[in-house]
């Protein structure tokens, strides 16, 4: 992604203060997900017989409470994960674990990973090798399914999956032996391109967009993903004087066209075709793209922003507008790297004009933030920048959350801006926003909600819901009606289980709880009917 310089140390647990008075799954999850999002009952503990149902009371709906919260878990050059020393799949597995934790406890519901960062795979691939950044040695199987056992420990969490792939990126250096023997860069040289120190395959060639798709819809295929994601890197950033070298694929490809109209065709094309295929094959699976966070200027073009930055239209030929109005897209995350106040590119100016493209469509609109940037100068040095960026958000209701690049930065929590975040912001966890696109529907009502008092905190369970992926628990101080509404405020986890922990209750108090059911594109049935349960005192 832009901008992003580092020198990585060692991913390390959030501190203290994003840990504290986490809730815990008190029931083994439910069974393996049918592909459609319903969950299947393997075996839980027992709860009381089923009461009769809360008849005509009105589901959540889709409130300003909820928001996407994610993180990006970077690969190539291990910049997040795997770490240079965790070679072991043991050791790989703990360290993942560990940001997928750092995640809860900062009540994040996504993680985005990278799992195909330079023509190669995080999984067993019939079309590309696997990743150098697994066990340093190009082509090495690591032993593991790597994505198989992130995408489980991701969903055991309730965490989305967010596969994040590269398109057109082959290696960060220029020279095609050191690449696997089977990779496809060196088995078809005429498709790359060497520019700026790097390997490009060239997206003008019909076979290099055929590789790029037959890659994610092998991973759409064969894994229980949420979403396929790109980042910013199409054609890659301007480098030097040269231009890229595609002047041969222009001779035989460009028809007449101007260049710049030709290359950001090439990139249309994938991403159009890309869509229809993820849509056809499951509807429930979005496909998602993080442009660099300027389209273009407006003393370039009036319907540009208020900036003076490189343009990605121009830039990395990237119309992400354009996919915004065809509906290419079900989500868009620009990066908005920028502080407020910013004379080049203001960070408030940009989630206005942002705000404004995905009006009136089914686009999703959430916002790209620099959490690597912190401590970096004057204005980074504020451990509230990031605090700030989210107040301004809230006053545009287009915008539906944040996805922080990245991981380790989340992680390390410099200057304590992740602390901040969490508790002027996420004090809660949150539901993401129902998907508009896809399909799917609200499950039925849950029901045989039961609470119960032991050593270890209150321990709420139900019965399993038709259709449901998920189940959200709404705690209320005192006792509540039996029949009514959620208060959205009052989220206190989500879980793909059959019941929790709480361990935040307090003796001598009396608490009611809700539960409702959430299909995997976020559609939340009405509540079952409540149960309400007195904490003994210590």
């Amino acid at each position: 992604m832009a901008w992003r310089r580092r020198t990585g140390t060692g991913v390390r647990l959030a501190s203290a203060a994003l840990t504290a008075g986490a809730l815990t799954a008190c029931v083994p999850a439910m069974g393996g997900d049918d592909g459609k999002g319903a969950r299947k009952d393997a075996g839980r503990a027992p709860v009381p017989a089923v009461q009769a149902e809360c008849k005509g009371v009105p589901a959540p709906g889709d409130s300003k409470a909820r928001q996407l919260r994610g993180m990006w878990i970077a690969t190539v050059a291990n910049i997040d994960w795997p770490k240079d020393g965790d070679r072991t799949a043991a050791q790989q597995q703990a360290r993942f674990r560990q940001l997928l934790d750092t995640a809860k406890a900062m009540n994040l519901n996504a993680v985005f990973v990278q799992i195909r960062p330079n023509s190669d795979a995080f999984y067993p691939s019939p079309y590309e090798p696997w990743s150098q950044w697994i066990t340093g040695t190009p082509g090495k199987d690591p032993g593991y399914d790597v994505l198989d056992f992130m995408v489980k420990e991701a969903h055991a969490r309730n965490l989305e999956f967010h596969a994040w792939f590269n398109p057109y990126r082959v290696a960060r250096h220029d020279d095609l032996d050191k690449l696997a023997p089977d990779s496809p860069a060196r088995k078809h040289p005429d498709w790359v391109r060497k520019y700026g120190g790097g390997m490009w395959y060239d997206p003008g060639l019909p076979q290099v967009r055929d590789l790029a798709t037959k890659a994610v819809m092998d991973v759409v295929g064969k894994y229980d993903v949420d979403a396929v994601h790109f980042d910013d890197y199409f054609y890659p950033y301007p480098e030097g004087t040269g231009d890229y070298p595609d002047q041969a694929t222009f001779k035989t490809y460009g028809k007449g066209m101007k260049l710049a109209d030709w290359r950001r065709r090439n990139v249309d094309e994938l991403v159009s075709s890309l869509s229809r295929r993820i849509h056809d094959a499951k509807p429930w699976v979005r496909f998602g793209i993080s442009p660099f966070g300027v389209w273009r200027n407006k003393s370039t073009d009036p319907a540009g922003s208020a900036t003076s930055a490189l343009q990605s239209h121009d830039a990395q030929y990237a119309d992400t507008r354009k996919w915004i109005r065809e509906g290419w897209i079900d989500y868009v995350t620009p990066q908005l790297y920028w502080p407020i106040g910013d004379r080049r590119a203001d960070y408030a100016t940009l989630v206005d004009w942002w705000s404004r493209q995905v009006a009136g469509t089914k686009v999703q609109l959430t916002i790209g933030q620099a959490a690597y940037r912190v401590g970096e100068d004057a204005t980074w040095k504020n451990p509230a920048e990031l605090s700030r960026h989210l107040t301004l958000n809230a006053r545009h209701p287009e915008v539906r959350g944040d996805v922080y690049f990245s991981a380790a930065n989340v992680a390390a929590n410099k200057q304590g801006f992740a602390a901040r975040l969490r508790a002027d912001h996420y004090a809660r966890p949150a539901i993401p926003p129902a998907a508009p696109t896809g399909g799917g529907k609200a499950p039925a009502a849950t029901q045989g909600t039961a609470v119960a008092d032991d050593d270890k905190g209150v321990r709420v369970q139900w019965r399993p819901a038709e259709g449901a992926t998920y189940y959200a628990v709404y705690r209320t101080d005192g006792k509540g009606p039996a029949c009514g509404p959620v208060d959205p405020a009052r989220l206190l986890a989500t879980v793909r289980g059959g019941g929790v922990i709480d361990p935040t209750a307090k003796p001598g108090h009396t608490y009611t709880y809700q539960v409702t059911a959430l299909d995997r594109l976020h559609h939340e049935s009405a509540p079952g009917r409540a149960a309400t349960v007195t904490v003994a005192r210590g």
